[in-house]
């Protein structure tokens, strides 16, 4: 039993679902939206959040967290300026998971995007015009 055992273990064991965070949370610094198994966006989301909580502090202390923490520091980069004042007025919730319909060719597994808000949305206000999603992959 599993007992207050937090987390999902992807199926892999530490080093390796570090890495994919990692890799998730530059993609989707970088890109803005990705494609990705329900789960992994799930451990992802309070991942990256955190990071974007650390951005917005703006000190280089937060800064070497960040790049400790990702790796990448053009990715640590576009996440101090462009998504730290996108969210300068907003306390959590930057990110949204919208799942989708089509399962992954392969093995059949269930997929979803991972998206950050844009500025100034709600949820009352996506509510009131829901954008349609594309089948469309971003790039």
């Amino acid at each position: 039993m599993r007992h207050k055992i937090a987390g999902r273990t992807l199926n892999r064991n530490a080093t390796h679902r570090a890495a994919l965070i990692r890799n998730l949370s530059r993609a989707l610094i970088e890109h803005g939206r990705i494609i990705t198994t329900v789960e992994k966006a799930k451990e992802l989301r309070p991942f990256v959040e955190k990071l974007v909580t650390l951005a917005k502090q703006g000190t280089l202390h937060a800064r070497r967290l960040a790049v400790s923490r990702l790796h990448c520091e053009e990715s640590v980069r576009r996440l101090f300026s462009e998504l730290a004042e996108r969210f300068t007025d907003r306390n959590g919730g930057y990110t949204r998971i919208v799942k989708r319909h089509e399962r992954r060719l392969g093995d059949g597994g269930k997929t979803a995007y991972i998206e950050f808000l844009k500025p100034g949305e709600t949820k009352a206000s996506r509510k009131a015009a829901p954008a349609p999603v594309s089948n469309v992959e971003p790039k």
